[in-house]
C-alpha cells in the first residue's frame, strides 16, 4: 500500500476523483462536465511544460522538488490562475484590483469580458516568453543532440550569432503590432515585459547555477524560474476557460486539477529519469513550446481554439516519445 501512495501520480488520481465527486453532489452533472473538459484542456496545453519542468527540477534539492509540488501548487491555482490574471485586467483598464476582484465574485460575465478585451497583452506577454523559451534551447552552441537533425543542426550553427534569439522574438512582436486588432500599445508593452523578464530568470538562474554551493539559492531561482514558466504556460488557458464558462468556482476546480496533474507528472519523470532514457522527449517539449508560442502569438492577429493549441503539443511530444523508444531499441 505504501508503494502505491507514494507514487507521484497516486494523489492527484485521488484529489482529482474527490473533486469530481463534490461537484457532481455540489453542482450537478453539467458542472462536473465542465471541470473535466477544463481538466483536459489545462493537461494537454501544460503538458510539454511537464517535461521541461522535470528537466530543471532534476537541478533541485529532495525540498524544493517537495516544495514544488506543494507550494508550487498554492502558486499556480491561486496566483497564476485567480491573481495574476486580476492584476493584467486591473492594469490594462487602469482600475483598483480591488475592483476587479468584485466582479470576479459579483459580476464574473463582466470580468470575463474585461479578460477577453486585454487578450491581446496576455498573447503578447506568454507568446515572446515561450518563445524565447524555445529559441533559447534550439539556439544553443553546446546543443550535440538533434531529434529532427535537418532543422536542429541548422538552428545551432545560427545560435552562434550573439542574442538572435533576442532580435527574432522583437522582429515578429512588432511585425505582429501592425497586424493585430488589440490595442497595440498593450501588446508591445507586453510582448517586451515577457522578454526582459526571461532574460532576468536567465541571468538569476545562471548567476545562481546548478554548479553553485549555495544549492538553496539555487532551488530557490529555479523555483521562481519554474513558477513563472508556469504562468507563461497558463495565461492562455484561464482566458480559454471563461470561453467555456463564467463560473468561477467551476475553472478553479478544473485548472487546479489539471495543474496539480501536470507537476505530479514532473515529479514522476524526475523519480523515473524519464528523460535520461528517452532521448527525444525533451526535444519534443521544446518544438511543443515553440508550436504553444506561434499559436498565441497568431492569436493576435487571429483566434486559434484552444483545445486545437493543446493538440499540437500532445502530438509532437508524442512524437518525440515515440522516436525516442525507436532509437532505444535500435541502440
Amino acid at each position: 500500500m505504501k508503494k502505491i501512495t507514494s507514487h507521484p501520480l497516486f494523489w492527484s488520481i485521488v484529489i482529482s476523483l474527490v473533486a469530481f465527486v463534490t461537484v457532481f453532489f455540489e453542482l450537478g452533472l453539467s458542472a462536473l462536465f465542465l471541470v473535466i473538459v477544463l481538466s483536459i484542456l489545462e493537461v494537454t496545453l501544460s503538458f510539454d511544460n511537464a517535461v521541461i519542468n522535470a528537466r530543471v527540477l532534476e537541478h533541485m534539492s529532495p525540498v524544493w522538488q517537495r516544495r514544488f509540488l506543494t507550494w508550487g501548487i498554492l502558486v499556480a491555482v491561486f496566483g497564476t490562475r485567480f491573481i495574476l490574471p486580476i492584476v493584467i485586467v486591473s492594469v490594462a483598464v487602469w482600475t483598483s484590483p480591488w475592483h476587479i476582484t468584485t466582479l470576479v465574485f459579483n459580476d464574473p460575465a463582466e470580468y470575463g469580458r474585461l479578460l477577453d478585451s486585454v487578450h491581446g497583452a496576455i498573447a503578447a506577454f506568454g507568446g515572446i516568453f515561450l518563445l524565447m523559451v524555445s529559441l533559447k534551447y534550439f539556439f544553443n552552441k553546446a546543443k550535440s543532440v538533434h531529434w529532427i537533425q535537418t532543422i536542429e543542426s541548422h538552428l545551432v550553427k545560427w545560435g552562434r550569432i550573439e542574442a538572435i534569439e533576442i532580435a527574432l522574438a522583437l522582429t515578429t512582436l512588432v511585425t505582429l503590432s501592425f497586424l493585430t486588432s488589440y490595442d497595440q500599445s498593450q501588446v508591445l508593452v507586453a510582448g517586451i515585459t515577457g522578454l526582459i523578464l526571461f532574460v532576468l530568470m536567465e541571468g538569476i538562474t545562471g548567476t545562481l547555477s546548478i554548479e553553485s554551493e549555495d544549492v538553496v539559492k539555487s532551488s530557490a531561482s529555479l523555483f521562481i524560474y519554474l513558477e513563472v514558466l508556469d504562468a507563461a504556460f497558463s495565461l492562455d488557458g484561464v482566458v480559454g476557460a471563461f470561453a467555456i464558462t463564467n463560473n468561477l468556482l467551476i475553472i478553479m476546480v478544473g485548472l487546479g486539477i489539471g495543474a496539480f496533474f501536470v507537476r505530479s507528472l514532473t515529479i514522476y519523470f524526475v523519480e523515473r529519469k524519464t528523460l535520461t532514457k528517452l532521448k527525444y522527449l525533451e526535444h519534443g517539449a521544446h518544438w511543443a513550446i515553440l508550436g504553444l508560442a506561434v499559436s498565441m502569438l497568431l492569436n493576435l492577429v487571429f483566434h486559434i481554439p484552444e483545445v486545437f493549441i493543446g493538440m499540437i503539443g500532445i502530438c509532437i511530444v508524442s512524437l518525440a516519445y515515440y522516436s525516442s523508444l525507436k532509437t532505444k531499441k535500435l541502440a
